[in-house]
């Protein structure tokens, strides 16, 4: 959203937590009693006093309604769980309004309060939100010894993050549930194995620890690119894990950076371009239908469900995608306008990589080369395999690739 003078303010947003109007401080409830409507959840409301105060529940959908609800009501003060701005809806409004039409009151976050009772160093720990995206997304934060907290959706989560973590080969992790924290009611669980939690006898106000323990012979292990290649479902149509290393090293991925991945195959330059940082985001875009499936499956078990996968074939599957900041050609690269279409869609100051297996894709890519500039690499990888009662090395298809950094 962007800000919009025509909606009004200010607003207050008022953190609270499980403890209520206990655990509010003065400032914070000087502010509830001088607002002229309270909105919040139906379970934030009933924490509340009499105030002599109107108070109205959020609308759902909540985004499509915010404009009218702050327009309509001024002097409006919001609830909010704990720290507005973590994964809150003070953020939502801070960016909506500005931070001069906002007042943050926060209270203590959940994350805050996890540590607390675990013991964790709060610097220490990563955390994945899955309030608005599948289970599936903790995958992707997961390294050995990583200590991970997982903000819930409701009761449900814990049991189906489990059930991730146990599919993903981390089945050995550590998993403790935390519920109503602050609050009379907080209760936390002893420390069990991903493989063994199972059930929904949790709170709706919960948030899941993970101590990440892989399991013996896990493959997905680590955010760094170049995961094993068996790592991923594959029809043989796949970047091999030493060059795919290559390629995102060149990509440069980054928080907020966008891909393209065109002719995506299997889908792992896309998907280890947003394992790379949770913020990263990515769109692979595949002509046949099989393998468009087979990118979204591997998507969701290697901890990136938000990878965007376009059935279609380049160039005009292309059209209205927002402009990228980096673009991985892995097939399809003779294909009329191909390329053509991915460099004019790059953003200035953005790489584009291309891999070339065939005497063809490889004179195009010399021809681009000297029109554009850019580095060409040629790489030949062997692999040690038997031969009868020996080994050998069995050399792959030499890749050329071209790297182009736009002007």
């Amino acid at each position: 959203m962007h800000a919009d003078e025509n909606v009004a303010g200010p607003v207050t947003v008022v953190g609270i937590g499980a403890d209520g109007w206990a655990g509010l401080g003065e400032a914070s409830r000087d502010a509830l009693r001088a607002a002229a409507v309270i909105t919040g959840s139906p379970r934030q409301l009933a924490l509340l006093p009499e105030l002599g105060v109107r108070c109205l529940p959020l609308p759902s959908p909540l985004l499509p309604n915010l404009d009218e609800l702050v327009r309509d009501h001024p002097g409006l003060c919001v609830l909010a769980s704990g720290d507005p701005m973590f994964y809150g809806i003070g953020a939502t409004l801070a960016r909506r309004l500005g931070p001069g039409r906002t007042r943050i009151l926060p209270a203590v976050s959940s994350v805050t309060l996890a540590c607390a009772r675990l013991g964790w160093p709060q610097q220490d720990v990563t955390v994945v939100s899955v309030v608005s995206q599948p289970p599936q997304a903790v995958l992707a934060a997961l390294q050995p010894g990583a200590r991970l907290l997982v903000l819930c959706r409701d009761r449900t989560t814990p049991a189906l993050v489990a059930r991730s973590l146990a599919d993903g080969g981390w089945g050995a992790s550590e998993l403790t549930v935390l519920e109503q924290l602050g609050g009379p009611a907080e209760r936390v669980t002893h420390p069990r194995p991903a493989a063994e939690l199972s059930g929904t006898g949790f709170d709706d106000l919960c948030v899941l620890a993970v101590s990440a323990r892989p399991d013996a012979g896990a493959v997905a292990t680590s955010r760094v690119p170049g995961l094993p290649d068996d790592a991923y479902e594959t029809d043989g149509q796949i970047t091999r894990r030493e060059l795919r290393a290559l390629a995102l090293a060149a990509l440069r991925p980054g928080p907020g950076r966008l891909l393209w991945d065109v002719g995506a195959g299997s889908g792992s330059i896309g998907i280890e371009w947003m394992r790379v940082d949770p913020l990263a985001r990515a769109v692979a875009v595949e002509p046949r239908p099989d393998r468009a499936a087979r990118v979204s499956r591997n998507a969701a078990a290697l901890g990136v469900p938000g990878l965007a996968v376009i059935n279609g074939a380049a160039p005009a599957a292309l059209a209205g995608l927002p402009a990228p900041d980096a673009v991985f050609i892995g097939g399809g690269l003779t294909a009329d306008g191909v390329l053509e279409a991915c460099l004019a869609g790059l953003r200035p100051g953005g790489g584009l990589v291309a891999h070339a297996v065939t005497v063809e894709s490889e004179s195009l890519l010399h021809r681009w080369q000297r029109a554009e500039g850019g580095q060409l690499v040629k790489v030949a990888v062997s692999y040690l395999e038997p031969l009868g009662s020996f080994t050998t090395w069995r050399p792959a298809l030499p890749v050329t690739q071209w790297q182009v950094t736009k002007q």
